[in-house]
């Protein structure tokens, strides 16, 4: 089974990166050993993981075979457990494996922001960034609010957030696009229902091997005083920063933190992703393609549907699936939209 991941090619990769640990100037460029022993961890994950797998199938056929001699019910319950895991495990294994773009592997940039319709939009923004939280923790990915501008009523303007994991951006770039709701407005004293519209966006994170240079003299860096909500320092104070790189018209801003310096180099992380992204579009001439998915934020754009009333579903419109768990979908659990969407990807 192993020969699907080219396991003995990457226990040769692991030999030769072991190789040139051993020698004894390989510390002396201490960025260059980091990203070879994060690069050897990488290998290592694959080929313990695969024969993790191997032993857990392993020891589910003899637990099968003893289970049917006695006709233990309990046990052959058990072995269905174990295989339905199994099951799983080799499911997201063979996602992995599709995942091999270089930028897959980086941690994920996510923004999102409010299509027309004041609070019921702000409120829908906000629940799309909780439930990307949560399926990061589930994921046990960190992550890290970059930027967010509190709504006057409630929800937000508009969110941008870090998700730090192995394949994080991988996974999530299937997120992006608009976003529908259909539900019973809390804000609407006479309980209508409503469609409100948000839009997400996926950079892979720029920092690590990837090489983006921006040139200073391209930057025109504006400072503020922040607003909404931060307390009274924050809107004392010019600590607010707003980017623009002037050949591409990509503009960014940061003023979660009191410190100028801070949102400066927060606002240049998004910038270098966001940059990354742009380029690769250009070099890739997919262009046209990725943009596609940024279409207004309005009826008929949309890439995924929730629907609270008068039913219960969340239905993807590229791919079909559908699931009648709202709840857990908005407590995070997207990973079958997510696979189910690569999946079909991988098949074009």
């Amino acid at each position: 089974m192993g020969g699907i991941f080219d396991l003995g090619a990457r226990r040769e990769k692991i030999a030769q990166y072991e190789k040139v640990m051993e020698a004894p100037s390989f510390w002396n460029d201490q960025e260059t050993a980091q990203k070879t022993i994060d690069a050897v961890n990488v290998e290592k994950r694959w080929v313990d993981g695969w024969g993790s797998l191997e032993e857990r199938l392993s020891d589910l056929e003899v637990l099968y075979e003893l289970a049917h001699e006695e006709n233990d019910a309990d046990a052959l319950s058990e072995v269905g457990r174990e295989i339905s895991g199994c099951a799983k495990a080799l499911a997201d294994f063979e996602l992995r494996r599709m995942l091999g773009n270089r930028e897959d592997r980086h941690d994920a940039i996510l923004t999102i922001h409010p299509g027309a319709g004041g609070t019921e939009a702000a409120d829908w923004a906000q629940m799309l960034m909780r439930m990307y939280t949560r399926w990061a923790e589930r994921r046990g990915f960190e992550v890290n609010v970059l930027e967010v501008l509190p709504a006057e009523t409630a929800g937000i303007k508009s969110a941008t957030i870090e998700v730090t994991g192995e394949y994080a951006f991988g996974y999530l770039k299937s997120e992006s696009g608009v976003h529908r709701l259909v539900r019973i407005s809390p804000f609407d004293s006479n309980s209508r229902r409503h469609t409100s519209f948000a839009s997400v966006f996926v950079y892979p994170d720029a920092d690590g091997d990837i090489e983006v240079e921006i040139d200073t003299d391209d930057l025109k860096v504006d400072t503020y005083r922040a607003g909404g909500a931060g307390g009274q320092h924050v809107n004392k104070t010019d600590s607010a920063v707003r980017i623009t790189h002037m050949p591409t018209g990509i503009v960014v801003q940061c003023q979660n933190e009191r410190s100028q310096l801070k949102n400066r180099n927060t606002a240049m992380k998004i910038l270098k992703a966001r940059l990354y992204q742009h380029l690769k579009d250009i070099e890739d001439k997919k262009k046209a393609e990725r943009e596609s998915v940024k279409k207004s934020i309005e009826w008929g754009s949309q890439i995924r549907n929730y629907v609270f009333q008068p039913y219960q579903m969340v239905k993807d419109a590229r791919t079909g699936f559908e699931s009648s768990d709202v709840q857990g979908v908005m407590d995070g659990d997207i990973d079958a939209f997510i696979h189910t969407f690569l999946s079909q990807a991988g098949q074009r």
